[in-house]
């Protein structure tokens, strides 16, 4: 399929991860009659992968997230040729998706954009974690997600359940650590909303692409210790 396609693709998954996931912190979370809590958004966010993984994930391979992409290539997985199109692509749908999740956010009288989902250490850190743990935590998760998402769709996994595994392991990933950064492990995630929250969102967001990229990459070198070579593309197991 021409990367152009794949690309979109990458686009729309991530338009939907980044709204969806944010837009339930928004606009569902803010209010606590609605009782969706950090569990409801944490599910939020594993319902978007899982979702797009069996949408799209036979077209791109559903990445979504510039540190998957990445780490995908560490794990000789994804071409590194094809990096540079994902990252624009998944970078470019998460500020649509924030864009369009502001107009709707800013449309309730009182509206106040507050953190507007963003990621955070320290004073911004939802539970006032230093910088060293919000760097490590970022790390470790990732790392695993990549672990989760390469095993799964190795090709002696069982067929058809890598989204479900996935969009799971993600949703595992928020409940540990919305609490610690307010969960990114995904640069295109936490750039969408920062561009809207500027200041701090903007000054700190160095971290949410540094660290979700060390562990990503951390991720796929470990992999390669587990798992055949060479391996289908995430696409193509996705595919199957």
């Amino acid at each position: 399929m021409p990367l152009a396609k794949r690309a979109l693709a990458e686009f729309f998954g991530t338009f939907w991860l980044v709204f969806g996931g944010c837009g339930s912190a928004v606009l569902a979370a803010a209010f606590p009659q609605l009782g969706i809590g950090f569990a409801g958004v944490a599910l939020a966010f594993g319902l978007t992968v899982l979702t797009m993984a069996y949408a799209i994930g036979h077209i791109s391979g559903c990445h979504l997230n510039p540190a998957v992409s990445i780490g995908l290539v560490a794990g000789k997985r994804f071409p590194a040729s094809e990096l540079p199109a994902y990252i624009v692509a998944q970078v470019v749908g998460a500020i649509a998706a924030s864009g369009v999740l502001y107009v709707i956010a800013s449309g309730k009288p009182g509206f106040e954009l507050g953190g507007f989902a963003s990621n955070g250490y320290a004073a911004h850190s939802p539970g006032g974690y230093s910088l060293v743990a919000c760097f490590v935590a970022e790390v470790v998760l990732t790392a695993f997600f990549l672990l989760i998402i390469l095993g799964s769709t190795d090709e002696r996994a069982p067929k058809g359940f890598a989204p479900i595994a996935i969009g799971l392991g993600l949703t595992l990933i928020h409940l540990i650590s919305i609490p610690v950064t307010n969960t990114s492990v995904n640069p295109a995630r936490s750039t969408g909303p920062a561009l809207f929250v500027g200041g701090y969102a903007l000054q700190q967001l160095w971290l949410f692409w540094v660290a979700p990229i060390v562990g990503a990459i951390l991720g796929g070198i470990i992999s390669n210790m587990f798992f055949a070579a060479p391996q289908p593309s995430v696409r193509e197991e996705l595919s199957r």
